[in-house]
């Protein structure tokens, strides 16, 4: 559970709103590090960015980039 709480549907801003029914069209609801993030938007941005880069790389399978997510979730403490 984190130690603060997410920005809600309400307070969300437009991007923000934007970029959270974009998650939930992909995982099928909001993540709460989304929401977390969303309180920094470079942050929010930055992620975003990232995930659309790692989802177009084509050199590594899937499988593996989800191995080595798994991995660094796992060396960093990542409880999500």
């Amino acid at each position: 559970m984190p130690r603060i709480d997410g920005v809600s549907d309400r307070d969300a801003s437009v991007v923000q709103k934007a970029m959270f029914r974009a998650a939930k069209g992909r995982v099928g609801q909001v993540p709460d590090p989304l929401r977390l993030m969303a309180h920094s938007s470079g942050v929010m941005w930055a992620a975003g960015f990232y995930e659309i880069a790692s989802g177009r790389a084509s050199k590594v399978p899937a499988n593996l980039k989800g191995l080595a997510a798994l991995k660094v979730a796992g060396l960093v403490g990542c409880v999500f």
